[in-house]
């Protein structure tokens, strides 16, 4: 038989009495000392976290995807390097106008987010169930979004709010057709499909660039609900699709989806009939086929909602190798106001709770500090890079493209010019005496208190480099100051 659990305190003290507060006698008032009390009702007071601006009223599973196509000629990325390699993933789905307590059931478009948590690192795809979006330009998202959101004076939403800022806004007019035709009402998050929606870049092992689409089709069929039959759900069961994806899973029906990408060479975008960055076109399938890599399935329910679900983050930017952004404006904004939404939600520190952690290797970086910081906090190892005492370095590969330029012409531009030391030596040698004196033995009793003589070494190399007086003069200086 397990033994019993004590109730306890958040500093581990056991509770001996939960049901009554301390009071002064029988009748008197509560006391100040009941710290079980205080705790609790802090406690209380403060479990609720900000909801998210947009997507805040959603549910995810846990499961894994598999791979079932070989798409090593057009991406090195390791979880995709291998007809039936399995990734665990975590997905959320969510309304995006909506409030955490507003009904499922409503005419909006539907987030598609996937965590892989890959063996580099966790790839997040933040999608939706569109593969358009209402704009082109991250400038006028936030418009965007308070013409959807309530409005200041009537608090809520206001049809001349949406309908204006649609008519300003032409390029809004695929999405809206989308919106308010006949897949605008999913009927649940298991009979819809999801969209990376942006236009992503892939890069295989020879440096080859492609640009991809990703499109995952629900292997239980599309299936939508009309006006009328979306506002009688809504009013019965607000939770409708939430409840609809945990009982299926409980029931062992484990929905799955298909995913399919269109590949486009990098040397095609100049020149094709559209933007191939403009996230309110589509590519049509006849210039560039879907073509099947894999099956996601999702098996396991959350154990905790708010643990795994309100406090998964979905950051666009996380990106493996082989897999990267393409110069699509919507992607390049959103890269980061994702990252930003969760500094300020979840905190510094979210990208070390369970949820978000990597969970098929580990961060190793030289992040510190910050609110909530719980983990070992790498103890006494040093904080700063490069160093000499074997801390985690530069992989020196590329994640995507290359290091020196890529399809937004903005990549880890290298501006030195190789020259580090002629200035620095010319300004020695204007010196008078008995500066270069003062200057030689302030370095030099820096240095005489460092305990590794490699990193001495390396820095006299440096002053030698600028001028050879200068680094014999700082050398003879340190042997001095430690005598």
């Amino acid at each position: 038989m397990p033994a019993r659990r004590i109730l306890t305190t958040e500093s581990g003290a056991p509770v001996a009495d939960n049901q009554n507060s301390q009071t002064a006698g029988p009748d008197g008032p509560v006391l100040l000392q009941d710290q079980h009390l205080i705790e609790k009702l802090a406690q209380f007071n403060r479990e609720r976290i900000p909801e998210r601006i947009v997507h805040a009223r959603g549910s995810g599973a846990h499961g894994h995807f598999e791979v079932t196509v070989d798409v090593s000629r057009w991406t090195r990325a390791r979880f995709l390097s291998e007809v039936g390699k399995t990734t665990e993933v975590f997905v959320r789905f969510s309304t995006v106008a909506g409030s955490r307590g507003a009904p499922e059931a409503v005419r909006d478009p539907r987030g598609f987010a996937v965590k892989f948590y890959t063996e580099d690192g966790n790839y997040d795809l933040t999608g939706n169930d569109t593969p358009i979006f209402f704009i082109r330009d991250p400038l006028k998202f936030p418009d965007f979004i308070h013409s959807q959101k309530p409005d200041p004076y009537t608090n809520r939403q206001e049809p001349d709010n949406v309908w204006d800022f649609f008519s300003l806004s032409p390029e809004a007019t695929h999405m809206f057709t989308w919106l308010f035709g006949d897949r605008g009402i999913p009927a649940s998050y298991r009979h819809m499909n999801g969209y990376g929606s942006h236009t992503f870049q892939w890069v295989n092992a020879a440096g080859e660039q492609f640009f991809v689409k990703y499109h995952f089709k629900t292997d239980q069929g599309i299936e939508c609900l009309t006006t009328d039959e979306a506002a009688r759900l809504a009013g019965e069961n607000p939770e409708s699709h939430t409840v609809d994806l945990m009982t299926a899973i409980d029931r062992g029906e484990f929905p799955s989806w298909t995913l399919r990408v269109q590949v486009m060479p990098a040397a095609d975008a100049a020149s094709y009939h559209v933007n191939p960055f403009d996230l309110t076109r589509v590519w049509p399938h006849s210039d560039y086929p879907l073509i099947e890599i894999g099956k996601m399935v999702l098996d396991r329910n959350p154990d905790n909602y708010f643990a795994e679900v309100e406090q998964a983050a979905f950051d666009p930017g996380h990106f493996v190798p082989g897999i990267g952004p393409s110069p699509d404006k919507m992607l390049q904004g959103r890269l980061f106001a994702y990252g930003d939404a969760h500094r300020y939600r979840l905190g510094i520190n979210h990208t070390q709770l369970p949820i978000n952690r990597p969970h098929a290797t580990e961060a190793d970086n030289y992040g510190r500090d910050g609110s909530m910081r719980f983990d070992a906090h790498y103890g006494r190892e040093k904080n700063y890079e490069p160093n000499s005492f074997g801390g985690p370095a530069e992989s020196g590969e590329p994640l995507y493209g290359s290091l020196a330029g890529g399809p937004s012409g903005t990549y880890a531009w290298d501006q030195h010019d190789g020259d580090d030391f002629s200035q620095a030596g010319a300004l020695y040698r204007l010196m008078p005496e008995e500066a270069k004196a003062r200057l030689v033995d302030n370095i030099a009793s820096g240095l005489a208190q460092v305990s590794k003589d490699d990193i001495v070494e390396r820095s006299i190399a440096n002053f030698r480099h600028a001028d050879p007086d200068y680094g014999a003069r700082i050398e003879v200086a340190i042997k001095a100051h430690r005598r």
